[in-house]
């Protein structure tokens, strides 16, 4: 079992979700987020530019069995990657996957993978 967490732009995040429903991918958890990294964005007040030290962005974080990781992280990629070229763009976002310990349904009891 693995934790996959993505951060992508907050305007993509439908069409992510619509990539995952159609990859039979369909419980997801979904967060606003703050941040920054290699992006950058200068906005103009008052005549000055500034540059914001956090932009907005969402994490999606989807727990899954095994057979389902590369089919998870492709989906996300293909919908999150700006499609200015073939390699997308500065900002399109990062994933993350690590490994899940334990997980339990709290309605039954159930552990492990059945639980997901």
């Amino acid at each position: 079992m693995k934790l996959i967490t993505a951060i992508i732009r907050s305007y993509q995040l439908d069409q992510v979700r619509e990539a995952l429903i159609a990859a039979d991918i369909t419980r997801i958890t979904v967060g606003r987020v703050s941040g920054h990294g290699v992006q950058q964005r200068v906005e103009i007040y008052r005549g000055k530019k500034i540059i914001p030290g956090l932009i907005s962005k969402v994490k999606v974080e989807i727990a899954v069995n095994d057979e389902f990781i590369d089919v998870t992280i492709d989906a996300i990629i293909n919908a999150a990657r700006s499609h200015n070229g073939h390699e997308g763009e500065i900002g399109d976002g990062k994933i993350f996957v690590t490994p899940l310990e334990e997980c339990i349904r709290i309605r039954t009891g159930e552990r492990g993978s059945s639980a997901i």
